[in-house]
Order: C-alpha cells, then sequence, then structure tokens
C-alpha cells in the first residue's frame, strides 16, 4: 500500500540513483531547495505531510525517470510481490475531481458522499485499483481554509475512512454548504468542527442536517 513512509522513501531513492541528496533533487526540479527536507516531512501540528503529485511529476521530468521506475523504488511492503493475492500497489490513474462550488450544488453525489452522476473532471492520482471508486478529489475555491489550504489545491477525500478527533475533513449539509475543516467532536447527535482559518468560526451541526463527511486523506500543498 502507498504510505507516507513509502511515498518518501521512493523520492530519497530516486535522489541517491541520481547522486543527489534530496534538496538537490528538489532543486534540479526548479522546487524549493526545502521541499524534500526530512524536517518538512511533517507539519507543525505533527501531522504527515505528503509530497504533491505536481513535485513528483516535476522530479520525475527532471531526472528523466518514469512512473514505472518511480513505482519500483517503493519499499516491499508497497509492492505488489508482498500484498495477499488480489492487492495491487497504486497505480497512475485518473479519479473525479470538482470544485466545491459544484460539490454543493447537488447531483454529483450519492448520500453516502460516493460520487455519482456526470459532469466530473479528473485529476491525476495514484491509486489502488480496488478502491479508485473510493476516492476522489476537491479543488479549493477561496480563501476560507487559509492558511492550511489555498485557492487551487486539490484534497484527496475518502467517503469511506473512519474519521477520529483531529482528522481533517470535508462535510456537506443538506442545504449544499460544503467546507473543510477539523473534526473536534463527533457524538450520536451532532458533529463539532473546528476552522482552519482564524477568521471564520467553528461550526456545529446537528446529524441530521449534514448529509456527507468524508476524511481527507492527502492534500496537493
Amino acid at each position: 500500500m502507498l504510505s507516507h513512509e513509502t511515498i518518501w522513501t521512493a523520492i530519497d531513492t530516486l535522489a541517491e540513483r541520481h547522486q543527489l541528496t534530496p534538496s538537490g533533487l528538489a532543486r534540479r526540479a526548479g522546487l524549493d531547495p526545502t521541499s524534500f527536507n526530512k524536517s518538512k516531512r511533517l507539519g507543525p501540528d505533527g501531522r504527515l505531510r505528503w509530497p504533491s503529485t505536481e513535485s513528483i511529476a516535476k522530479v520525475l521530468e527532471a531526472t528523466g525517470a518514469t512512473v514505472d521506475q518511480f513505482m519500483s523504488y517503493l519499499p516491499s511492503s508497497g509492492r505488489r510481490g508482498s500484498l495477499p493475492e488480489g492487492n495491487f500497489p497504486p497505480q497512475p490513474g485518473t479519479i473525479p475531481l470538482l470544485g466545491f462550488a459544484q460539490a454543493g450544488a447537488g447531483g454529483f453525489f450519492d448520500d453516502g458522499g460516493f460520487p455519482a452522476g456526470q459532469g466530473w473532471d479528473v485529476v491525476e492520482f495514484p491509486v489502488d485499483p480496488a478502491r479508485k471508486g473510493a476516492v476522489y478529489a476537491l479543488e479549493v475555491q477561496g480563501d476560507s481554509m487559509m492558511p492550511l489550504y489555498r485557492d487551487g489545491d486539490v484534497l484527496i477525500v475518502e467517503p469511506g475512512a473512519q474519521v477520529r478527533r483531529g482528522d481533517r475533513v470535508v462535510l456537506k449539509t443538506k442545504e449544499g454548504e460544503v467546507m473543510a475543516k477539523v473534526l473536534a467532536r463527533q457524538t450520536a447527535r451532532a458533529v463539532e468542527l473546528m476552522s482552519l482559518n482564524p477568521d471564520h468560526p467553528n461550526r456545529s451541526f446537528d446529524l441530521p442536517d449534514v448529509e456527507w463527511m468524508a476524511r481527507i486523506i492527502w492534500a496537493s500543498q
């Protein structure tokens, strides 16, 4: 399975194969030299920070490596040979993409928050084929989620994933409002969310007013 540890190991291996440090690899790709530093692999709040698909694309272009070569650098725990029969590592492909405004318009999701209907754009994202229909992408619009998420950032969400206190989530209300916040508390009756932007208030919703809630599993930052 593709994990935070395996994807960073693959980047480190790619750098080593080209006799570069992680900083040198980032510099060659035209990125901030500190982009791949070990100190940047965790956010200020201690949460795991993933490299964006754009960053990976740039280092592949800069080194001439193919996607297949990059995937081969995953540790054995992330490769097909070490997985039970029927499971496969994430592969290059496309998943559905919607903007937050579209997501709130209705007609794009079923009751569980999974993609439905027509009108989706697509975005490249490596995903386990068996879970391809279980994740999708939302594009941030506006500055209400600053400083954590900026306008144009892409959030990969998984509606079926278990959510816990402190997780970053996307929630849609029955009225069509869509927001990304931090789950502060969830009970049998209500959901309490902390705002990512100090200029915007925390929110609380009765469960009957929530259409769906999905955990954010990756963000292009």
